[in-house]
Parts: structure tokens; C-alpha cells; sequence
């Protein structure tokens, strides 16, 4: 029970993770859309100024930070989609159980739990012939890809 509780926090915590961003990308997006907004006060600041060497100064200011912003607003709606569409699936880990009854074949699936490993005797006998039963094999369960055809 207690591996179980566990499995779901781990997923619950990979799933939180993911739809984090990298906080590098929003560090650098933060600074640039500050950047971008210095840019767009100072240009149309010069632009309202009415002096005619400053006003082309201003209108290069203005579209860089429109520029600056617009990127960067970009940059950050492409981060958050690929942060929530980005999925980690935990595969499933499966322990097999057989009789060590000769002549039983019963074998069971069951999700590994804390402790298993191979060759290990339990204690529940095998529900067939009542024999010791044993764990004869641990894996996980792969999912097969889905085929794509070329057109």
C-alpha cells in the first residue's frame, strides 16, 4: 500500500513539474520585456519632444522596443505551451508470482511493491494446490509506440 501512495506522489510531482517553465527563460524574458519597455518610454518621450534630429531617434527607440516586446511575448507563450504539452508517463512495474509446486503452473501478475525481488518466497499460498509460492520475475510494462505510415 505504502509503495503505491508513493508511486502517485511521484507522479503528482512530475506532473507539477512539468508544467513549470524553465526559470531561465523567464529570467531572460523579464529582462527583456523591461529592456523593451525602457526602449518604448524613452522613444516616445523623443518622439513627443518635437526636436526633428530626436524624433527619428525616437521612432528607431519605439519600434525596437515594440520589437523587444512583441519577442518577447512570443518567446513566453511558446514556453508555456511546451511546458504543459511535455509528459512524463512513469511506466508500470509488474512482479510475476509462480507455484513452487511441481506440476502447478499458476502464475499471477500483480504491481511491484516495496520489497519484491526475484527468487523471493511468500508467504500466501498458491490458491491452486496451497504450494509456497515464489516471485519469478520484475519488469515493466512498455506500451508499443504508435506506427506512423509515410504518405
Amino acid at each position: 500500500m505504502r509503495g503505491m501512495n508513493e508511486l502517485a506522489q511521484n507522479q503528482n510531482q512530475t506532473s507539477a513539474a512539468n508544467k513549470k517553465m524553465s526559470s531561465y527563460v523567464m529570467v531572460i524574458t523579464a529582462i527583456v520585456t523591461v529592456i523593451a519597455a525602457i526602449a518604448l518610454i524613452i522613444g516616445a518621450y523623443l518622439l513627443t519632444d518635437g526636436k526633428s534630429a530626436d524624433t527619428v531617434m525616437g521612432g528607431f527607440l519605439a519600434f525596437i522596443g515594440l520589437a523587444a516586446f512583441a519577442m518577447s511575448t512570443i518567446t513566453l507563450y511558446q514556453a508555456r505551451r511546451q511546458a504543459s504539452e511535455m509528459k512524463i508517463e512513469i511506466p508500470k512495474v509488474m512482479t510475476t508470482i509462480g507455484c513452487n509446486t511441481k506440476g502447478c503452473d499458476s502464475k499471477t501478475v500483480r504491481e511491484f511493491q516495496r520489497g519484491d525481488y526475484v527468487y523471493k518466497e511468500l508467504d500466501t499460498p498458491c490458491q491452486k494446490c496451497s504450494g509456497r509460492q515464489m516471485i519469478t520475475a520484475i519488469y515493466k510494462e512498455v506500451k508499443e509506440k504508435e506506427k506512423t505510415y509515410a504518405v
